[in-house]
This record gives structure tokens, sequence and C-alpha cells, in this order.
């Protein structure tokens, strides 16, 4: 005689809570993965896939049974991210931010400085040049008065 299941869920809920931490994880991450097994078969024929398709064999053809066998054969998982991690990797990005922006500002100083040295100098021969053109004035000698 075949030995029956204690519930009607292929695969059992006890091996799915298993795979991850919490029920919570375990209805996001079916969710998450079932919305894109949908989004797989409705996009069939459209060209290039954009979405993985499903990756066991099932003979279910719903989503979300599809997604439940995926995370009981490790094929669907999660990864928790640590706040800690994150917080540093958010402040090292906006401390490299922060960096660029500042040499931009460098940068635009430098250009800004450069335009006004060419400016100055360019006047300085102009003036040059105009000094060079100009006649002494003669000498008529001391004014009578």
């Amino acid at each position: 005689m075949a030995q029956g299941r204690l519930t009607l869920m292929d695969p059992p809920i006890e091996e799915l809570l298993d795979k991850v931490d919490s029920k919570f994880t375990l209805v996001a991450l079916g969710a998450l993965r079932a919305r894109q097994v949908n989004a797989y078969y409705n996009s069939l024929g459209e060209g290039m896939g954009r979405v993985v398709p499903p990756q066991v064999a099932s003979v279910s053809g719903k989503p979300l049974s599809i997604a439940f066998e995926e995370i009981a054969a490790a094929k669907a998982t999660f990864i928790r991210i640590d706040p800690e991690e994150l917080a540093a990797a958010e402040l090292a990005a906006a401390e490299a931010e922060l960096a660029a922006a500042e040499l931009g500002v460098l940068d635009a100083v430098e250009d800004i400085a450069a335009a006004e040295l060419a400016a100055v100098v360019g006047g300085l021969s102009e003036g040059a040049d105009a000094l060079d053109s100009v006649e002494p004035a003669e000498d008529e000698g001391p004014a009578a008065g």
C-alpha cells in the first residue's frame, strides 16, 4: 500500500520551512518567484525572455506550486542582508559620491582659474602692444606763467 501524506500540499510545509528562516520569508519568496514564473509564461513567444524560466520539472502548471517546488529543491533562495553591512555599504557609497563631487568642484575651480589667468595674460599682452604704439609726447618746456 502506498504511503500517504498527512497534508495535501506537495512539498510539505515543514520541508519548505527548513529552507527559509521564517514563514514570512517563505511567503515573500514564494510570491516573488510565482510572479516571475507567471511573467515567464505570459511572455513566451515575445522574443528573448527577461525572466528566468521554471527551474524544476513540475506536474503542476500553477506558478505558486512551481515556486514552492523550486524552494524545496533549493533552486530559489534568499539572502538576508545584515543591516550593519548595508549601512556600511551606503556610507561608503555616499563618501565616494562626495569625493567625486569634491573632485568635480576642484576641476571646475581649476578651469575657472585657468580661464581667468588666460584673460589676464591676454589683457597684459594687449596692453603692452598698445603701449608700444603710443608715441611719446614732445616736451614744450616749463609752462610760462
